[in-house]
Order: structure tokens, then sequence, then C-alpha cells
């Protein structure tokens, strides 16, 4: 049977560059591909026939001994040693056309070009602040281990001059491809580790990596209203790419120590404050601190019970998104007085004595108890 002209079956003109080849292959390749015309039984031989008509065109040698001689160039043993469209290729062809229309998403490279550049990792830091210190937000300076780019080399890893030659195992792909039957398993290259260039003559700073470890030194601006649990990303500050690629993102993440005599929740503050039974019973004013190391006077209604909340409207924390300040809230804790004097002891079984109405809760209470013990 006749074969049809490469050119004729690509659908290119014969001085068509190597580009206009490349994507005619690619069409029909795609349209022809066995997976996507499984109820086309002649599918896979038109395919085969695409792939040898690209094989030949593609090799310039290859194109002036077709240009030449035609189909005869290459029976009987031609440039390939055997037939173009041998069943013994197809495996070969399947792996190329996946290569050529699947490469570029995967990150495949063409031998000789430059590395792709890598982009460089994420860090994290830890930073604790006070609570005074989330309220008002701060400027705070912080020391970053991490990889920075070598100034020697510029981040490229060899000796000033020197330039980075391409791998001899992988021809500058960064990968190598091993056949195992039908099937085509590709790697890593285990010389330049999927570079795809190496390195004859390193940098002696950085002995090739094209970085050094090396603290920095970060101002850090925490805004106020932070809590624990809150992250700052700075952009770009994370470790230097490999290979010239952009440098990470730095994230610090916030931790809120506990004070000593507030506790959070949200935008609110708590204050638990002691009183004695006397401002608990009689009422009286209570001096209070403010997280902004101020005072405020409170006045505390007579018969206050311990629990009794009473509300500091803004004297919370700002809120880190949007508007307002929260409040902080009294919580009262009537104080019971201890190491008593005999004179206190005397008034207080007087006070118990005549009190015992006075005290509504507890009436109410042992009323019940009566109740429950007769039912």
């Amino acid at each position: 049977m006749s074969k049809q002209d490469y050119y004729i079956l690509l659908g290119i003109q014969k001085g068509a560059s190597a580009d206009e080849i490349k994507k005619a292959y690619r069409k029909k390749a795609k349209e022809l591909h066995p997976d996507r015309n499984s109820d086309n039984p002649k599918a896979e031989e038109q395919f085969k026939e695409v792939n040898e008509a690209h094989e030949i065109l593609k090799d310039a040698e290859k194109r002036a001994a077709y240009d030449r001689f035609g189909h005869a160039a290459f029976e009987g043993g031609g440039p390939r040693g055997g037939h173009p469209g041998g069943n013994g290729d197809f495996s070969s062809a399947f792996s190329d056309v996946f290569d050529d229309l699947f490469g570029d998403f995967m990150g495949g490279q063409r031998g000789g070009g430059r590395p792709r550049a890598t982009r460089g990792s994420d860090l994290r830091y830890n930073l604790r602040v006070s609570l005074e210190e989330a309220f008002e937000g701060l400027q705070k300076t912080i020391e970053v281990p991490t990889s920075v780019a070598c100034t020697e080399c510029s981040g490229t890893g060899a000796e000033s001059g020197a330039e980075p030659v391409t791998c001899p195992t992988c021809s500058g792909m960064g990968k190598v491809r091993a056949q195992q039957g039908f099937f085509t398993v590709e790697r890593t290259c285990p010389t330049c580790q999927g570079a795809g260039q190496m390195i004859n003559n390193p940098c002696k700073s950085c002995s090739g990596a094209g970085r050094i470890d090396k603290d920095r030194s970060l101002s850090v601006n925490i805004p106020a209203g932070v809590e624990t649990g809150t992250r700052i990303r700075l952009a770009g500050e994370g470790e230097a790419g490999l290979r010239g690629g952009p440098s990470g993102d730095l994230y610090i993440f916030i931790e809120v120590k506990e004070h000593a005599l507030f506790q959070r929740d949200g935008v609110n503050l708590y204050c638990h404050v002691p009183v004695s039974i006397g401002t608990a019973a009689l009422g009286g004013d209570i001096e209070v601190p403010t997280i902004d190391g101020g005072r405020s006077r409170v006045k505390v209604p007579a018969g206050s019970q311990s629990g009794r909340q009473m509300r500091l409207r803004a004297k919370g924390i700002p809120a880190l998104r949007g508007s307002g300040t929260g409040d902080m809230f009294i919580e009262l804790a009537v104080e019971t007085p201890v190491n008593l004097t005999t004179r206190q002891k005397e008034i207080m079984r007087e006070f118990e004595d005549v009190a015992a109405e006075n005290n509504p809760k507890g009436s109410s209470f042992f009323s019940k108890v009566k109740t429950f013990w007769a039912g």
C-alpha cells in the first residue's frame, strides 16, 4: 500500500517551520488519539501514521533525507534503524505524544533550556506578646533564621563568570525515562536532581547551593486587637528560592500571654474584684484598673452578691477587623473576713443574731430544705 505524503498527512506546506510542524502534529494527535476514538478501529493506525510523520519531519537530518528521497529513504533500515511505523515504536510514540501534549502542564523542559526556578519554602515564626501589647499594637523587631540568596553568585550557585552546563544524563530535561513494556516510567534525574543543569565550577561561598543560612532582622507591625491564633503574612520574607526563584512567605503566628488581672473573651475583658462584706452590704465606691494603665471608679450597689457584674463600656480590646472597642466587665467577689479579733467575732455574732431576716437567699434555701425533709 502506498504511504501518504507526510506533509499532507499533517496538513502543512513543505516549507513549514519547526513550530508549524509541532502545532500541526499536536492538533492531529489530539484528534486521532486512541483514547479519544475508542469507537474508531482505524484511529490507532492513523495515530501511528501521524506520529511517524512527526518523527521524521521534526528532525532536520531525517527531514532532508525525506525531502530528497521520499519514503524510500527509510525503507530497509534507514536512519532510524527500522521502519518508522513499526509496532516496536508505538510505545515510544505514545510516550512522545504524551510529553508533547501534556509536558508543558507538568513542568517539562527541553534540552539546553534554563533550569526551572523553584520557589522558596514558607516559614513560620511564633511570637508571644503581652495583653497590653495586643491592646495597643506595636512595632517589633524579630530575628528569623532562614536561607537567603548568596550575594557572591547572585543565587546561581556558580562561581563568578561561570555558566551552568546542560546535564549529560537527562539532556536538560531534569527527568529520565525507563521503558517498561508498553509504559514509560519517568523519574527525577539522579545526576542533576531535576535541575536540568550542572555546575562544574560551584560558588565557594554557598558550595553551589545558591543560598546561605543567615539570621535576618525584620521589623514587624503588630496591629492592635490581635489574639492567640492571629496569623500575619509577610510576602517574600520566607526562604530564598532555588536558581533565582522567588522567595517564600513568612507567617507570624501570635500567642497572647495570660494576664495577672484580666481575662479576655474576644474583644471583651473580665476582671474579678474582691469587695468586703460591709461594702457589699452597704454599697460604696471601688477603684478598678483598666488595660490602658488607667483606673476607673465603680459604684457598688447596696446588697450586691458575689458574681454580680458591672460593665465599663469601651474599656476592652479594639476590634482587629472592623471598628469599635469591646467592654470591660467587673465581677464582684464578696470576701469573708479572716483572722478576726475577739471583739470582731462578738460583733459578727451580734450581727448574725439580728440579720437572719436580711438574708433572702438563705431564708429561701432553708425553707425549701425543710419542705424537702418533711416530704
